[in-house]
C-alpha cells in the first residue's frame, strides 16, 4: 500500500493540477456520454462555394495545379514500383513494411492482427489500448493518407494521371467512415494529418475532371467534420498530451482559416489556432532547439509542421510571432549537430514511431537532411543541397552552404553532448525531466563512423506489444548505458507513464589538447535506493578512433551493475570492447543477438555486449579498426 501511495505522489508532483483536473473531467464526460453530444455523427447543411467558383477562387497554396516549377521530370524505379503496387492494395506501413490490404480494403481492420473495429461505434466508445486488437496505429497509416505523397510525385514524374485513383481513395475512406465513428476519429493529430494530406491532393488535382462537384461537396463536409472534431478536442491534446499531437491540430486549425475560409467557424478557429501553435512552439521546444519528447523522429515531425506553418504564413502574409523562427532557428541548429555528416541519418534515440508525414524525395526514412534543408530553405532560403522538395513548397534557386559542425557543441537544457570529429561522431544523452520521459536512457551513447552506426541505440519497435519487449526497447538494456541490480533509471508504468523521473542531472564538455572530454551525473534508481548516482566519463582520443569510458556508481552498495553496448552487426569485426571492473581485473563479455529498430514494427539483428560486476566502477574501452 506504501508502495501504491509513494507511486501516486510521485506521479501527482510531476503532472500538473491544470492536467489532473483536465483528465479527471475528461473522464467523466466520457464515461457519461456527454461527448457524444460534442463529437456529432451528422451535421446540418450549409452552403458551399460550386466547384467552379472554389477553381477560380481558391486562397494560394504552394502551388495550384499540376504545373509544378522547377522540378525536372525523372521517375525512380522504386517510387514507380511502389506506387504500381499501392495499385494493387499493397502498402507500405511506417517506411518499412508491406501490408496487402487488397483493392477493397475496409479501413478499420488491423492488418497486423486481423482485428475488425465496429464503425458503428461512437469514437469515443473504441478503446485506447486492446491486447486483442493489437496496435491501433497499423489501422491508422493508411487512414492518414501520408502515401499520397507518393501518388502524386508518381503522377508528375511519369505523366500519368492518378487523379481517378487517389479520388477513389479518398472517396473509399468517406463512405467506409461515418463521421465521428470508429478508431479513424479517435486521434485528432490522425484527423489534422487526414486534412492536410487531401489538401495536398485537392490543389493538385485541382482541375482534374475525376474532382466532380458531388465529389468536392462530399469532401468539403468531411473537411469540415473533421476541423469541428480537432477543434472540439483540442485541449485533450494541449492539456492531457502535450507534445507534437498538440502542434499539428493547432496547425490545421489555423490553417482551416487559411485555405478554407468558406466553411463554417474557420476564421474564428484559425485565430486561436494560429495563438495556440505559437503557444505550443514556445512550450515545446526549448531555447537552445532540443525537444520536449527527446526523440529524434519526433523533432522531425515538428520541422515539418514547421515547414508547412512559416512557409503557408508567408504565402498568406500573416507572419508568426518571432519566438516562432527562432525556436526554428534552434531547432536546425541542434539537429545540425546531430547529423550524421555521411549519412545524412540521425541517432535511432528516443520514440520513434515511423512517422514520416510529408514526403517528398526518395530518401529513405532514416536520412533526415531533406526535411531539415526544407525548414532551412523556408527560413534563410538556403540549402545542404538541391532537392526536389523544395519546389513542391513553391521555393526555388537555393543559396548551397556547407553546414558542418566540427569539435564540441552542448546542448544542456535538453541535455545533449556531441563530440564531432571529422567523420566520427560521439553522441552522448545526459538530462533532467521537466517534461515526461519517453525512455530510461540517460548517459546513453551513440558512436558513428564513416557513415555508420557503430554503437547504436535499439530505437522503440512498437508502442503496444507485450510487456517484456516494452521494457527491453525503453529501458536501460536497449541503451548503452547501464542498469543496477536489473532496475531501470526510473520506474516503468502503464503504456507511456514513467515514474521517479530522473530530476538531478548534470553534464559538461571539454577539450584538452590531445581528446575530448564529456562528464555527466545522474541520480537515479530511487525505486531501489536512495541517492543512487551514476556518473560517466568519456575521452575520446583525437585523431584516433578509440574511447576510453569510466562509469562510477555511488550509493549501491551490494548491488549488481550491468552495462550494455548495442553494435551494429556490419561493424562487429571492426570494433573491439575490453571492460574491467574497479580493482582493475577483466570482466568477461556476456554476447547475446538482441533485436534493434530502425523502423516501427520492425525488429533487425543486433549484438548485444554486456559486463557485470558488483564493484562501484567500470572501465571500458572502446576501439575500432
Amino acid at each position: 500500500m506504501r508502495n501504491k501511495l509513494s507511486l501516486i505522489i510521485d506521479f501527482v508532483s510531476n503532472m500538473s493540477l491544470r492536467y489532473i483536473l483536465f483528465r479527471i473531467a475528461y473522464i467523466f464526460q466520457t464515461k457519461v456520454g456527454i461527448m457524444k453530444s460534442k463529437f456529432p455523427t451528422t451535421f446540418d447543411t450549409f452552403p458551399l462555394p460550386k466547384l467552379s467558383e472554389w477553381r477560380n477562387t481558391a486562397t494560394p497554396f504552394f502551388f495550384g495545379g499540376k504545373d509544378i516549377k522547377g522540378i525536372n521530370k525523372d521517375l525512380s524505379p522504386l517510387l514507380a514500383e511502389r506506387v504500381e503496387r499501392m495499385k494493387e492494395g499493397r502498402f507500405v506501413f511506417f517506411s518499412s513494411q508491406e501490408y496487402d490490404l487488397g483493392r477493397d480494403y475496409d479501413w478499420v481492420t488491423n492488418p497486423d492482427t486481423g482485428y475488425h473495429y465496429d464503425i458503428s461505434k461512437h469514437w469515443t466508445e473504441i478503446p485506447d489500448l486492446s491486447a486483442e486488437a493489437g496496435d491501433i496505429k497499423f489501422v491508422w497509416e493508411k487512414a492518414r493518407f501520408s502515401y499520397l505523397y507518393d501518388i502524386i510525385r508518381y503522377d508528375y514524374h511519369s505523366g500519368t494521371d492518378c487523379a481517378e485513383f487517389v479520388f477513389e481513395q479518398i472517396e473509399s475512406f468517406i463512405d467506409h467512415n461515418p463521421i465521428n465513428r470508429g478508431p479513424n476519429y479517435k486521434c485528432s493529430q490522425e484527423i489534422s494529418l487526414r486534412v492536410l494530406n487531401w489538401t495536398f491532393a485537392l490543389y493538385y488535382y485541382k482541375d482534374s475532371t475525376y474532382l466532380t462537384e458531388p465529389l468536392f461537396e462530399k469532401m468539403m463536409r468531411v473537411i469540415y467534420a473533421h476541423i469541428h472534431h480537432v477543434y472540439h478536442n483540442i485541449h485533450f491534446s494541449r492539456i492531457s498530451v502535450r507534445n507534437n499531437h498538440a502542434i499539428t491540430e493547432t496547425l490545421l486549425l489555423y490553417l482551416s482559416g487559411l485555405l478554407f475560409p468558406f466553411l463554417p467557424n474557420t476564421q474564428e478557429w484559425s485565430r486561436k489556432g494560429k495563438r495556440w501553435f505559437e503557444e505550443e512552439i514556445a512550450y515545446q521546444i526549448y531555447e537552445d532547439g532540443t525537444y520536449l519528447q527527446f526523440s529524434m523522429n519526433y523533432h522531425r515531425v515538428v520541422i515539418q509542421l514547421l515547414t508547412w506553418g512559416i512557409r503557408l504564413s508567408e504565402i498568406h502574409n500573416d507572419p508568426f510571432r518571432p519566438v516562432v523562427y527562432e525556436r526554428a532557428k534552434a531547432s536546425l541548429i541542434f539537429l545540425d549537430a546531430c547529423l550524421d555528416p555521411l549519412s545524412g541519418c540521425l541517432p535511432n534515440y528516443g520514440s520513434n514511431d515511423g512517422a514520416l508525414f510529408f514526403q517528398l524525395t526518395d530518401d529513405d526514412y532514416r536520412i533526415y537532411s531533406s526535411q531539415l534543408d526544407d525548414l532551412r530553405m523556408v527560413l534563410y532560403g538556403q540549402a545542404l543541397q538541391e532537392r526536389e522538395s523544395f519546389h513542391w513548397y513553391g521555393l526555388s534557386n537555393p543559396i548551397l552552404i556547407t553546414q558542418r559542425k566540427e569539435g564540441l557543441s552542448s546542448f544542456p537544457t535538453g541535455g545533449y553532448y556531441i563530440m564531432q570529429e571529422g567523420d566520427v561522431k560521439t553522441f552522448i544523452r545526459c538530462g533532467k525531466y521537466k517534461d515526461r520521459p519517453a525512455q530510461s536512457d540517460n548517459l546513453h551513447l551513440d558512436i558513428w563512423a564513416n557513415g555508420q552506426n557503430v554503437l547504436w541505440d535499439s530505437g522503440s519497435y512498437k508502442y503496444n506489444t507485450d510487456k517484456e519487449t516494452v521494457q527491453y526497447f525503453n529501458g536501460c538494456k536497449g541503451h548503452n548505458t547501464l542498469s543496477v541490480d536489473g532496475a531501470d533509471q526510473m520506474l516503468k508504468g502503464n503504456r507511456f507513464i514513467w515514474f521517479y523521473w530522473v530530476k538531478k542531472a548534470f553534464g559538461e564538455l571539454h577539450e584538452n589538447v590531445d581528446s575530448y572530454v564529456f562528464k555527466g551525473d545522474i541520480e537515479a534508481f530511487r525505486q531501489i535506493g536512495k541517492r543512487i548516482v551514476h556518473r560517466r566519463i568519456v575521452i575520446k582520443n583525437k585523431n584516433e578512433t578509440t574511447w576510453e569510458i569510466t562509469d562510477q556508481v555511488a550509493n549501491a552498495h551490494g548491488k549488481e551493475v550491468t552495462i550494455y553496448w548495442h553494435i551494429n552487426p556490419v561493424c562487429k569485426d571492426r570494433i573491439k570492447i575490453i571492460c574491467k571492473d574497479a580493482k582493475g581485473e577483466m570482466l568477461p563479455p556476456y554476447v547475446q543477438e538482441e533485436g534493434c529498430s530502425s523502423y516501427y514494427g520492425v525488429k533487425e539483428p543486433s549484438f548485444l555486449v554486456s559486463f557485470k560486476t558488483e564493484t562501484s566502477e567500470l572501465k571500458t574501452s572502446i576501439s575500432l579498426f
